[in-house]
């Protein structure tokens, strides 16, 4: 035999091979009811949306160093009091999904094409998670640190051709009367990014919603009525930069305390509840290669899995989700012989890059680009790295885009600040990783060591006990 033909005919005995494999193609088998070992009440799925292994690696990291602790998370991992696998998070049209499609394998249990919300080919609709639990009787809802209206929550809750399509996504809520929706994203609702140009939130008022859009108006709410809590334009602000400002603290509540709220108005439902929880910054800082914002918020994001956890410690009733959506830019401490030391800089951080780069014009000197970025991330640049960062501002830069709306220079700091902090990242958008998913408390035995995203949707209905509305279509 000829050696290339030897060698095509193993690459077609390979690929048929591949092709015949229930492993890859069909994934495992959604469970039923008898592989659990009691009856699942409450479901907590968080979502740290954009999470690259680097990112949990580093907040542990920086926690450890810094305040002596690690993260919620990695403790879990630690104590070996968690079930833990690999999830692939492909979506329909492509093996690097957006946050739509991801959030709609979850909630519709069918893959999607990027962009979409439960809404497959030729328009078919598949029902959100979160309808079909609350059919069910149980109270639903989420909290983000993103617009309310955004992919990761929409992905629950909606069908919509679009996920751009946020003021259609928030007169949706109204007719859906979920209990508890919180988050960012003022701007959908009160008519200044409405097709419409309506203030929604009357109508809100009206059908007996408590509306509140602030922090200590969320404190004061009582169980009773739905609850929009609406806090901010577009997301909230990072947690380094709000925690830096006295008012904003103030003002608007952070992930934790969101979701503190959350179960305290949905733990007294007879039925249970389904709260889906979101650190969605996250993302939005691996997209911009922003650090401080990156670790600041997944560490944010841990404090909401603490409160989580302790909810669920207390019960025998309550699964607790942790995982992500897609890794993004993939981050990582790369290796230096000062890298200890260089790491510690993120210790001190008191605003973002966000923050930093907003406040320098076309007309800044490179002085005030050096002093604006030691009084921020006590790291000191020099000269010509300010210069050549200003070289970025011209008059091109205008508000357009999703996650850089001024076209700033992002990824130009980014490569500057690695000589200071050894933080390196791979690039600015998701990646094709498959992922960390963790599962806590009541209803986690099933869990295989591998799964596609669409599967945790029937996951999640089986251990429930409610198997009748399981998705047919992988």
């Amino acid at each position: 035999m000829k050696r290339r033909d030897f060698i095509n005919r193993g690459l077609l005995t390979a690929f048929a091979g591949t092709v015949a494999s229930p492993v890859l193609f069909s994934g495992f088998k959604s469970p039923n009811r008898n592989e659990f070992h009691g009856k699942t009440k409450n479901i907590i799925f968080l979502v740290s949306d954009g999470m690259s292994i680097g990112t949990a690696t580093m907040a542990d990291l920086l926690l450890q160093r810094k305040e002596g602790r690690t993260s919620q998370w990695m403790d879990l991992y630690r104590q070996n009091k968690i079930k833990r696998a690999l999830m692939d998070t492909a979506s329909a049209n492509a093996l690097v999904t957006d946050s739509a499609a991801a959030s709609s394998a979850w909630g519709g249990g069918v893959r999607v094409k990027n962009g979409r919300l439960n809404v497959g080919p030729g328009g078919v609709a598949y029902k959100p998670i979160l309808q079909k639990f609350k059919d069910a009787g149980k109270a639903v809802g989420c909290v983000t640190t993103v617009p309310i209206t955004h992919a990761t929550p929409a992905g629950f809750c909606v069908n919509m051709k679009h996920r751009n399509m946020q003021d259609k996504i928030a007169s949706k809520y109204l007719e859906l009367r979920f209990d508890v929706m919180m988050g960012g994203g003022m701007e959908y609702f009160d008519g200044r990014k409405r097709e419409d140009k309506k203030n929604i939130f009357g109508d809100f008022k009206n059908q007996g919603f408590n509306v509140i859009n602030t922090k200590a108006q969320m404190d004061l709410v009582e169980p009773g009525n739905p609850t929009l809590g609406v806090f901010f334009d577009d997301g909230l602000p990072y947690t380094i930069d709000q925690k830096s400002d006295k008012d904003l603290t103030k003002k608007i509540p952070a992930l934790a305390e969101m979701t503190n709220k959350a179960l305290s108005l949905l733990q007294d439902n007879k039925e249970g509840f389904v709260l889906q929880v979101e650190g969605g910054k996250v993302d939005w800082a691996a997209h911009a290669n922003d650090a401080a914002g990156l670790l600041y918020d997944q560490i944010a994001f841990d404090d909401a899995v603490r409160i989580a956890i302790q909810f669920a410690e207390s019960r025998q009733d309550t699964l607790v989700i942790i995982t992500t959506d897609h890794g993004n830019a993939n981050p990582g401490l790369i290796k230096h012989d000062k890298v200890n030391k260089m790491f510690e800089t993120l210790h001190n951080i008191k605003h973002t890059n966000e923050w930093v780069l907003n406040g320098i014009s076309l007309n800044s000197k490179p002085s005030y680009v050096i002093e604006r970025l030691n009084y921020a991330q006590d790291i000191t640049i020099s000269t010509d790295e300010a210069k050549n960062l200003l070289k970025h501002y011209d008059e091109s830069i205008e508000k357009n885009g999703l996650y850089n709306a001024y076209k700033l220079p992002y990824r130009k700091l980014a490569e500057i600040q690695r000589a200071y902090t050894a933080v390196y990242w791979a690039g600015m958008n998701h990646s094709a990783d498959f992922v960390e998913l963790a599962m806590y408390g009541t209803g986690n035995e099933a869990l295989p060591p591998f799964i596609k995203n669409t599967e945790l949707h029937n996951y999640m209905l089986a251990a429930t006990g409610i198997e009748e509305f399981v998705s047919l279509i992988n």
